[in-house]
């Protein structure tokens, strides 16, 4: 049993796949078939009340049992089911792939005909009755305590945590341009070694070039005068 969930829906979405399959669809039927049931979460069941306590439904690890309230109806169809537990006035269902609800349909109807004339000439069994019948006590309804591990000696291992590895951020890249001579401001001493050692050399082959010229020009001068 768990008393973790205070809804019958919370209930079914704690339980495995198999198992609220099982019991979502008992639960579907009891509400369908039972008009006017008030469903609500008790000692780890789910229980369906009309002027008391008439049904509950219990899952556990191997089996799903469902709890009846009048115990003249599971005489009358103990013989068209099996698992029936007349003293705890139960049904016990262990394949949950195989639940007869047609039958236990008929079982739901026939106890709010049964809740309904027992209303009319007395009252209905109380909580604390049905939980005798059904031999459910709060003390096996209560929530297990929690599991606390403490450490008992050097020998035994610690739980290692690993922390998490910061890494540096990283210094930025600067980048280089080289400057571009679009712009006409640009002096020569501005420029690249390389682009003002060109221009150094071509301005010596120029002034080479006018020296080889210019004498070139006397020595014609010359030979024509004499």
């Amino acid at each position: 049993m768990s008393l973790t969930a205070t809804t019958v829906g919370g209930y079914l979405r704690d339980l495995p796949p198999d198992r609220r399959v099982a019991m979502a669809r008992v639960c579907s039927m009891i509400r369908r078939s039972a008009r006017g049931v008030r469903e609500s979460m008790r000692y780890g069941l789910a229980f369906y009340e009309l002027e008391g306590p008439l049904f509950a439904l219990e899952s556990s690890e191997k089996q799903m049992t469902l709890f009846v309230a009048e115990p003249s109806i599971i005489e009358q169809h103990s013989a068209n089911l099996k698992g029936v537990i007349k003293e705890r006035s139960a049904i016990e269902f262990k394949d949950l792939n195989r639940i007869p609800l047609d039958c236990l349909e008929r079982i739901v109807r026939d106890s709010v005909v049964a809740r309904r004339e027992r209303l009319k000439n007395g009252k209905a069994p109380t909580q604390a009755e049905l939980l005798q019948l059904w031999k459910i006590t709060e003390e096996d309804a209560k929530a297990p305590p929690p599991i606390v591990r403490i450490p008992m000696g050097r020998d035994e291992e610690a739980e290692v945590v690993e922390e998490p590895v910061i890494e540096k951020p990283k210094e930025p890249v600067v980048i280089l341009r080289a400057p571009t001579f679009k712009d006409p401001s640009m002096t020569a001493t501005s420029q690249p070694k390389n682009v003002k050692a060109g221009l150094e050399e071509k301005d010596t082959v120029e002034k080479t070039t006018k020296k080889r010229t210019t004498r070139r020009t006397t020595k014609a001068k010359t030979s024509d005068l004499a």
